[in-house]
């Protein structure tokens, strides 16, 4: 597994071994030993979640506070969107930062998203579906939101505003 760390510190842009052959292909998403080598640190994943979506669906940007915090292992199943993630670590260097790029189930990148970050993404193809591991797990009540179009972010999300669907959870402007 190769892992090149992003311009946030700690978070990190997963690579896996592929292994293809005339049947196909086949690859490990998460080998604990060498995650925790390949990040240099140990995290624990104790939930699995699934995430189904249609074009034009951004969900986000969500985090978790305090002792519920999250990190977690974003990859791609199949199709294709743009996944961000922010900085809201205080004490971080690139606090305020955010960083975007393009998951798919043909790059088959994960995307290492440490506790401290909120994290969101838009379905660029037809459909979408994530799979994402989380180290704690969820707490309604320790759940929070910044709008996707906050203009201090300056979040390019690639898609004209009328062709996103925002829940109502995510659509702050309401």
């Amino acid at each position: 597994m190769k892992a090149t760390e992003t311009k946030l510190k700690g978070c990190f842009i997963l690579e896996p071994e592929i292994h293809y052959d005339e049947r196909g292909y086949f690859f490990e998403i998460h080998n604990h030993k060498a995650f925790c080598e390949a990040i240099a640190q140990e995290v624990n994943f104790v939930q699995d979640n699934i995430s189904f979506s249609k074009k034009g669906v951004l969900r986000g940007l969500h985090y978790q506070k305090g002792e519920h915090a999250q990190a977690k292992l974003v990859s791609v199943l199949h199709g294709k969107v743009q996944d961000v993630v922010v900085d809201l670590r205080k004490n971080s260097e690139t606090f305020g930062q955010h960083l975007s790029l393009e998951l798919s189930g043909e790059n088959k990148k994960l995307l290492f998203v440490p506790k401290g970050f909120a994290h969101g993404f838009l379905t660029l193809s037809e459909t979408a579906r994530l799979f994402y591991k989380c180290d704690n797990y969820y707490n309604k009540d320790s759940e929070g939101s910044i709008m996707y179009s906050d203009e201090s972010l300056g979040i390019d999300w690639k898609m004209e505003k009328d062709q996103i669907i925002l829940s109502n959870k995510d659509n702050l402007e309401k």
